[in-house]
């Protein structure tokens, strides 16, 4: 599942930076259209999208046994799970926007050495972010963030022990990432990396490709 969502992200990375070449032979078209009217200008306005990828715990078993206070951290980490994730957003002009996000970032599985020694912490997070945007070309631009999100880690399974409770955990904290964006007139085709800093023994990076509109 990951060596697909890696091959999707990078494709996606790949459609940002070739899409400037092909679509700067249109350059002179869309300035001819801009001057007379026919095309709409977007870099001010409201803009939504959609995406998928997958997500990384960047934290060992000992850090993450603090963070759900299981007394053990004898037990393997697979964090190998699809993102989904859905923005809004408003660009202000075509250096500056702010952005409301909503994210499944999916289970993070526990698995112990015995038969039933298993437990799942499913994390998802909502918040708001501010967007620096740098315009590398007619089409496309870097874009760097930093906002705050409300998370919530919800914990379920005892790691096979029946007297053990484990926590669930939620709070609010800072989220950053960088990316990249292809604007096609009313569509906009987007790869991005983003840190959910949750707590220093719950970090997660997530890497996403998105597809979104333009109003």
């Amino acid at each position: 599942m990951k060596r697909y969502l890696i091959a999707s992200v990078a494709v996606s990375t790949l459609v940002l930076f070739g899409s400037q070449n092909v679509l700067a032979q249109q350059q002179g078209q869309q300035q001819d259209r801009e001057r007379t009217g026919e095309e709409r200008d977007r870099t001010t306005g409201v803009y939504m999208g959609l995406g998928t990828g997958f997500s990384s715990l960047k934290n060992d078993s000992d850090e993450v046994a603090d963070f759900i206070g299981s007394g053990t951290s004898d037990y393997s980490i697979d964090d190998d799970d699809n993102v989904w994730r859905g923005f809004v957003g408003y660009n202000f002009n075509e250096y500056f926007a702010v952005e409301g996000f909503y994210t499944d970032l999916g289970e993070v599985h526990l698995r112990g050495d015995e038969d039933g020694a298993h437990s799942t912490v499913r994390s998802t997070a909502y918040g708001a972010s501010v967007l620096g945007k740098l315009p590398i070309g007619p089409y496309v631009e870097a874009f760097a963030k930093v906002g705050a999100a409300k998370w919530d880690a919800d914990v379920r399974g005892n790691l096979g022990d029946e007297g053990r409770t484990l926590r669930s955990q939620d709070g609010f904290d800072p989220v950053y990432g960088v990316g990249m964006q292809v604007n096609l007139n009313a569509f906009l085709i987007r790869a991005e990396y983003e840190r959910y800093d949750f707590d220093s023994d719950y970090q997660v990076d997530a890497f996403t490709a998105s597809l979104g509109w333009r109003f």
